[in-house]
């Protein structure tokens, strides 16, 4: 990726939650973000007399981006695409295949 893309994938990463790992075994660098599909427990003040809430804690610093947001795409250079599930560890992911490549490497 060059130095552009970088700096916008990096852009306001308190709101998006895009990190990048580089890999000092192998030297790849992963790009890493969370998609938003809306299931999340919504956050804010319940109102005693309505009994509604109020308030949009968790809109503006949620650490994700909706699906259409994604720079992580074929037309964006990245070749190998990889959905991981709820409670999944993306470092644990990208350790186990960053070790595959290491072994791919020496082979």
């Amino acid at each position: 990726m060059d130095k552009e893309f970088t700096k916008r994938f990096l852009t306001n990463r308190g709101e998006t939650g895009r990190f990048i790992v580089k890999s000092m075994k192998t030297g790849k660098s992963y790009y890493v973000e969370c998609l938003d599909t809306n299931e999340r427990t919504d956050w804010g003040d319940l109102d005693p007399v309505t009994k509604k809430m109020t308030g949009s804690y968790g809109d503006k610093y949620k650490g994700s981006v909706r699906p259409e947001e994604s720079l992580i795409t074929k037309e964006n250079g990245f070749e190998k695409i990889h959905y991981l599930g709820v409670g999944e560890s993306p470092l644990d992911y990208i350790n186990r295949i960053d070790d595959e490549y290491f072994e791919m490497m020496n082979k």
